[in-house]
């Protein structure tokens, strides 16, 4: 009787082992928090985060705040089971699979490259849709930001080619690249004329067909754009595009006379395309918080975006505005200095 019970005693001190190690034990999650906020009218480690070169600029009161998501866990820094579960219950966290944010088949450098190189597009996308929404012209071109293996483009085209016609006619930019060349059925032939290197090139290919039926030559096409003055902008180590929709109305406040927030502070997050079309992002409800600890009055998101705002431990703390679209934002900025409320609001679905 004392063995069996001595059994017992220690099985159950094994088990209850298990258990509390088992908590410690690192899990494939990420934790998402409230990250920095930087009022893009301000400083960073002392210099103008959007500072205009080559054009007069303004300095206004108020905030437009670009608010981020700080990630914690991932390859070789793993969360443990505790800490996880203690975020899942926490109103301004949220958890995620670790893939979500690495996928396997990419390594984290991999991702930080991206990750920066989407900051980077998002900065000029931004300065592109404010100089359009000011009614600022500036020059873009199409060119050659890939070249596929063993497709039709490969030796022929090379990356850096300006593309100045598809078929003997001008081509402007990547959207009229891209449509020209898909004005075909595959297996049609085309011809691309470049200027690489002040030289003009001219191939002849033949389309083949893509994964999802259309024509393609194996390029990858972006849109490079000169502007007629410099816009700098300083956000430091910070990546991805989603403070796009703010960076283009720091930029319009920087070049306009009149300032856009009218001393209030505004905070959002959403991409931008040089055409004003604002998109959605993640981790919207983890931004409202930093958001509201900036103090800021009102949160602009782009309407597929309108979700998130509800599971937000901000929400009912700050007003959420509806954008989708640049001109949207500024003619939501023109009511809130006004006083009225006239403001597109994100309703639950």
């Amino acid at each position: 009787m004392f063995r069996r019970l001595t059994t017992l005693i220690v099985a159950a001190v094994l088990l209850l082992g298990l258990s509390v190690g088992g908590m410690f034990l690192p899990v494939p999650y990420l934790v998402a928090s409230p990250g920095l906020a930087l009022n893009t009218l301000g400083e960073i480690e002392g210099e103008q985060i959007i500072e205009i070169k080559g054009a007069e600029e303004y300095e206004h009161d108020g905030g437009l705040s670009m608010v981020t998501v700080q990630y914690s866990g991932g390859p070789g820094t793993r969360m443990d089971l505790i800490t996880v579960l203690n975020a899942w219950l926490s109103p301004s966290q949220a958890v995620l699979p670790e893939e979500a944010l690495f996928p396997p088949d990419r390594s984290v450098e991999e991702i930080s490259e991206t990750q920066s190189l989407e900051m980077d597009d998002s900065q000029m996308n931004a300065t592109a849709a404010a100089l359009n929404e000011l009614g600022i012209e500036y020059e873009t071109q199409a060119y050659v930001a890939g070249v596929g293996a063993d497709l039709p483009a490969e030796g022929e085209l090379e990356e850096g080619d300006v593309i100045t016609e598809v078929d003997g006619e001008p081509v402007a930019d990547k959207e009229e690249a891209v449509e020209k060349v898909g004005d075909r059925e595959p297996g049609d032939g085309v011809q691309i004329a470049v200027d690489r290197d002040g030289e003009t090139v001219k191939a002849e290919l033949t389309t083949v067909e893509s994964d999802d039926g259309t024509p393609i030559i194996g390029i990858m096409v972006a849109d490079d754009m000169e502007f007629p003055f410099d816009v700098e902008i300083q956000v430091g180590e910070i990546g991805g595009p989603s403070a796009g929709m703010i960076f283009a109305l720091g930029i319009m406040d920087r070049l306009s006379e009149e300032g856009l927030t009218g001393g209030h502070k505004i905070a959002g997050t959403g991409t931008i395309t040089p055409d004003g079309t604002v998109g959605g992002v993640s981790g919207v409800a983890q931004k409202m918080v930093s958001a509201e600890e900036q103090g800021a009055e009102y949160f602009f998101v782009a309407e597929e975006s309108c979700a998130q705002t509800f599971d937000s431990a901000a929400a009912g703390d700050i007003e959420v505005v509806k954008v989708d679209r640049l001109e949207d934002a500024v003619n939501a900025l023109e009511s809130i200095r006004s006083g009225e409320d006239r403001l597109p609001r994100c309703e639950p679905g």
